[in-house]
């Protein structure tokens, strides 16, 4: 089968390799549709991955065509791509994004930007009626967003701030329009990503860099502050005006992958005090029996709250990984979800 491979920083080969074959537990999913991360740009080209070879992606959906349960043969799935050992103590709570010793396709195992991929069937997100493969394949983002989303707290009538206007921003912002939240506040610093996200219907996303966010937050809040504000980007200054911009007692959810030193001043330190604010971090979703970020996704996917095809700006095939990849690091034009369709 076709695969792209990553054999060291900045080597990535599409080549043939052979096609896996599932064990116990596992069923042989055909790959139908992969995305890329932003996280798979550094993967590919400055931190690389746990081992190489490696074939990576971990945004993805298919078509079960091998498994012990014949009643699956057919079906369509999304996988979440953790892996948890099952043995600690986060594990036995059901807490798998907070497992000791996990494992991930796509960066610590083999994943998916390749024909094949045999997964764990306690890992499959099988799929209602209605939902195409690149939107389940989106599945990883949406669920991730939720939960950023739930730990803000906020709902019905509420203001809430978003700092990065990425695919996971996106997704939040309709998550929260979902819940009638009143004023969706989005911030990027570019106008493309602005203008983009204005055509999806949010209106009060702003170009930082040339508007004030505090006169904006002051304006749709009588000067209360944003009930909460998740922080997108992984920088210190968006994370500096997430402390700004929150009321007194408010929440402000960390949530983007730092890309370097995060550096907080004593002024804003102060804030967190004096404000009372709670932080929380987030990084991945719940998938368990009790609380499963992704059964909710491909939910809201199916009954439409979730519009997630609008996001996709780019598809490619496999062979034209270059093109695909080089267009985020080099960031030549605008761009939400690049995708490949396999």
């Amino acid at each position: 089968m076709k695969v792209l491979n990553l054999h060291g920083v900045g080597d990535l080969r599409y080549e043939e390799v052979p096609r896996p074959a599932p064990g116990a537990g596992e069923v042989l999913l055909k790959i139908k549709a992969v995305g890329i991360c932003g996280s798979d740009i550094p993967r590919v080209f400055t931190k690389g991955t746990y081992h190489f070879p490696t074939i990576i992606g971990h945004e993805f959906a298919g078509e079960i065509v091998e498994a012990e349960e014949e009643s699956l043969l057919g079906r369509g799935a999304a996988v979440f791509p953790l892996i948890p050992c099952g043995h600690c103590e986060a594990c036995r709570q059901e807490q798998y994004a907070r497992c000791s010793s996990y494992d991930y396709y796509g960066s610590r195992r083999d994943g998916a930007m390749a024909e094949y991929l045999a997964v764990k069937c306690e890992n499959l997100c099988l799929l209602p009626e209605g939902v195409s493969y690149e939107e389940a394949a989106m599945s990883e983002p949406a669920a991730v967003a939720l939960h950023a989303f739930k730990k803000s707290g906020v709902g019905n009538g509420d203001t809430l701030f978003i700092y990065g206007i990425g695919t996971i921003g996106l997704i939040l912002a309709q998550w929260a329009r979902a819940a009638g939240v009143k004023n969706i506040l989005l911030a990027a610093r570019t106008d493309a990503k602005v203008e983009f996200a204005r055509k999806l219907g949010f209106d009060l996303a702003v170009n930082a860099k040339k508007e004030s966010l505090k006169e904006l937050v002051e304006k749709v809040t009588d000067g209360r502050g944003a009930d909460a504000c998740i922080e997108g980007t992984g920088a210190p200054e968006p994370w500096a005006a997430c402390l700004d911009l929150v009321k007194a007692g408010g929440q402000v959810v960390c949530m983007g992958n730092p890309l370097g030193g995060m550096d907080l001043s004593q002024n804003d330190y102060w804030k967190i005090l004096r404000k009372e604010l709670t932080l929380t971090g987030t990084w991945n979703s719940s998938f368990g029996s009790r609380e499963n970020d992704w059964q909710e996704a491909v939910k809201a996917m199916q009954d439409k709250r979730l519009n997630l095809k609008s996001l996709i700006t780019h598809r490619f095939s496999l062979a034209e990984y270059k093109e695909a990849f080089s267009l985020m690091h080099e960031r030549r034009e605008m761009y939400c979800k690049v995708m490949f369709l396999v």
